[in-house]
């Protein structure tokens, strides 16, 4: 128990650099009150006293806004970083080293039995607001942008953004070259601009077609300026 405890501080001080001391993370951190919490209300489940350990996990949502079903599974080194509005289900996994932000939600679709709640692999990023639903797989190493909703399972590797969640970057495309063992950069791409940037290149190159058919190739410099500008206010 001390060596787990050891090493929820140590991966805090890690990823957080707003951490100054351990009185300070043990004193006003949440997630690290949360995990902590969890730890012994997931005993006391397995040890099947359900009703006190379901008592201490609302105990500790109340304390600290965070909620995690006591028959929840966490790996070793996750970091909840704020933490308010945190959901993870009873059935869900998650793995080592991953790395919670606020509002996320480890969630179901329905009211199935068995195992309903998302499967979280090694090395994972969730950002703020993130959605993760259903008995699904995500892969190690992989991050997801805030806000997104995830229905399918992630393979490793990846970058999911988006409603529906959609993969962005996949092993082997867009390669950024060697990652560390945790990446937190959350720059991530925007599919629907990619799209709409895609379409208005697509509709100039047609209206350049288009102009060459009508032979407006031929018209006065004035004229062809005045629909170049008109084109370049559409882009805008």
């Amino acid at each position: 128990m001390l060596a787990r405890i050891r090493k929820d501080l140590q991966v805090i001080f890690e990823r957080d650099p707003a951490a100054r001391s351990v009185w300070e993370i043990v004193l006003c951190y949440p997630g690290f009150h949360a995990i902590l919490l969890h730890r012994v209300a997931h005993w006391l489940y397995k040890k099947k006293w359900v009703v006190l350990a379901r008592f201490i996990s609302q105990v500790s949502r109340f304390l600290t806004g965070i909620e995690i079903h006591p028959g929840a599974v966490i790996g070793e080194g996750l970091f909840i970083d704020h933490g308010s509005g945190v959901v993870i289900g009873e059935t869900a996994e998650v793995g080592d080293n991953v790395t919670i932000y606020q509002g996320v939600t480890l969630g179901g679709t329905g009211k199935e039995q068995g195992k309903r709640h998302p499967t979280i692999g090694n090395n994972v990023v969730v950002s703020s607001g993130a959605r993760v639903l259903g008995s699904i797989t995500i892969g190690d190493n992989v991050k997801i942008g805030s806000g997104s909703v995830v229905l399918r399972p992630v393979p490793p590797n990846c970058t999911v953004v988006g409603v529906p969640g959609k993969i962005v970057v996949r092993e082997g495309v867009k390669v950024r070259g060697v990652h560390d063992p945790i990446d937190l950069n959350q720059d991530l791409a925007d599919p629907m601009a990619e799209m709409i940037f895609c379409l208005q290149r697509k509709i100039n190159q047609l209206e350049d077609r288009i102009a060459q058919l009508e032979g407006t190739e031929h018209e006065s410099p004035d004229l062809q300026h005045a629909r170049s500008q008109e084109r370049n206010i559409c882009s805008a």
